[in-house]
């Protein structure tokens, strides 16, 4: 992986180099019609207590739901024939969310939309979605599943889950100049720019190539290698005063921005796996267009008094990533590797 220099080049320049936009996802538009879609609906949820769940008040406790898929992670599946692990990605998307707004998730209903019903991928889907609930140490209480020939081809996989917290043990979601900020290392590409990943990918190869990096047979098995669930950090991070948390999802590293807008200087990322460098490579896609779409090798940034970052840190299997700082109007968010984002 290039360092990159600020100027986002590690791609080649002119037509061939790759976007997010170019891939086929927009990531402005999308959070433009997320807003929009929020604005008609109305909320009776807290408005201030989390961008990452909603929060219900019944009584002393909140009621946290969260909701979230796969995406077209699912297609490399289907490439390969191979559903085993999407379960846990749809499991991880959403109890990462509730992780990071202080919440401990407690039930799952996942829904699952199909062309077709066969009794192999849908066995392959359940097995995932078992495996993802014991590691994320959740009930699964239910679940629905459609068959629609003229909505869907071949499948689709979501699930929302349901979480507690005392009232005074959800994150306040906002970090302070001079806070610490503690990572976690993901496990690849997790759920999040996979249309980028897969245009990447494919234009000189097939997911069922074999793989030039790692212990994969092929490259849609790198690429398939499910999300990291987080739901051990959650009383670590109450221990250690954790003042707010990023699942690092959509947007890539421009999730720090949920914490406020400070200017978060990361020093000491963890290194992005091989699968980045190869898509980078093979996608022609800059630094910055990397670092906005994907996790990178991160897949979970808290923040925290200064005093409570090593300990946080060692107690976890964490790293000391950085620092927040107050935002002096010049330069991005968030500095990392060179780059303004």
């Amino acid at each position: 992986m290039t360092e990159g220099d600020g100027s986002g080049g590690g791609g080649p320049d002119g037509d061939d180099e790759l976007t997010y936009a170019d891939a086929g996802v927009d990531i402005d538009a999308s959070e433009a019609a997320t807003a929009a879609l929020i604005g008609a609906v109305g909320s009776d949820a807290d408005d201030d207590a989390s961008d990452y769940a909603g929060l219900l008040d019944i009584g002393d406790r909140y009621l946290a739901l969260a909701t979230d898929g796969v995406g077209t992670k699912l297609l490399v599946a289907e490439a390969l024939g191979d559903y085993s692990t999407v379960g846990i990605d749809c499991m991880a998307m959403n109890v990462n969310d509730l992780v990071a707004a202080g919440v401990r998730p407690v039930a799952f209903v996942d829904y699952l939309a199909v062309d077709e019903p066969d009794e192999r991928f849908a066995e392959q889907v359940g097995e995932g979605l078992a495996r993802g609930a014991d590691l994320a140490d959740v009930e699964l209480v239910g679940g629905e599943t459609a068959v629609m020939p003229e909505v869907v081809r071949g499948l689709d996989l979501a699930g929302t889950c349901a979480g507690l917290a005392a009232k005074d043990g959800v994150f306040d979601g906002r970090a302070e100049p001079g806070d610490a900020l503690v990572g976690w290392r993901s496990s690849g590409i997790h759920s999040n720019g996979l249309t980028l990943a897969r245009e990447a990918v494919t234009r000189d190869h097939a997911y069922a190539d074999p793989c030039p990096f790692g212990d994969y047979e092929t490259l849609g098995d790198a690429l398939l290698d499910p999300t990291a669930i987080y739901t051990d950090l959650l009383d670590p991070m109450r221990e250690h005063g954790v003042r707010g948390a990023a699942h690092m999802t959509g947007g890539g590293w421009t999730n720090l921005d949920r914490l406020g807008g400070h200017r978060y200087v990361v020093e000491d990322a963890f290194d992005p796996q091989p699968v980045f460098e190869f898509v980078q490579s093979e996608g022609g896609v800059s630094d910055e267009e990397m670092y906005r779409t994907f996790n990178m090798g991160t897949g979970f940034v808290a923040a925290v008094d200064p005093d409570a970052a090593e300990p946080l840190a060692d107690a976890t299997d964490g790293r000391v990533l950085g620092r927040v700082e107050k935002h002096a109007g010049d330069g991005g968010n968030v500095a990392i590797r060179g780059l303004e984002l």
